[in-house]
């Protein structure tokens, strides 16, 4: 159980499309849209922008895995272990991931991105 990187830092916003538009002038590119949250990226280091509606989780870090199985286990030792995790949630961008809590109730994610598959030429 190693994660390949620190993905990402989640933040909270109050309105998406100007939060978008704010980080898209300093570069950065949108992986994601939504109505209560987006994914900008500034090369593989991401930003979750999330507004007050997202249900799935506030301000948080998250942590890449490239194999859906180190989640799965990962999320099991812990839970084991007697640590506060989320169950495993399936996205709608094909991600899957849970969210716990370290000892001083910080919010990390584990999250199972794919790697991105390679456009037919």
């Amino acid at each position: 159980m190693k994660p390949k990187r620190l993905g990402h830092v989640a933040i909270c916003v109050q309105d998406i499309a100007k939060a978008v538009a704010f980080y898209q002038s300093l570069g950065m590119e949108v992986a994601w849209q939504d109505a209560d949250w987006a994914y900008v990226k500034a090369g593989d280091d991401g930003l979750a922008l999330l507004s007050p509606s997202y249900e799935q989780a506030g301000p948080h870090f998250g942590f890449i895995f490239s194999d859906r199985a180190e989640v799965d286990a990962a999320y099991d030792r812990l839970k084991a272990d007697g640590v506060y995790v989320t169950p495993i949630h399936e996205h709608r961008d094909g991600t899957a991931s849970f969210y716990g809590k370290d000892p001083d109730g910080n919010w990390f994610e584990y999250l199972y991105e794919p790697a991105p598959v390679a456009a037919a030429v």
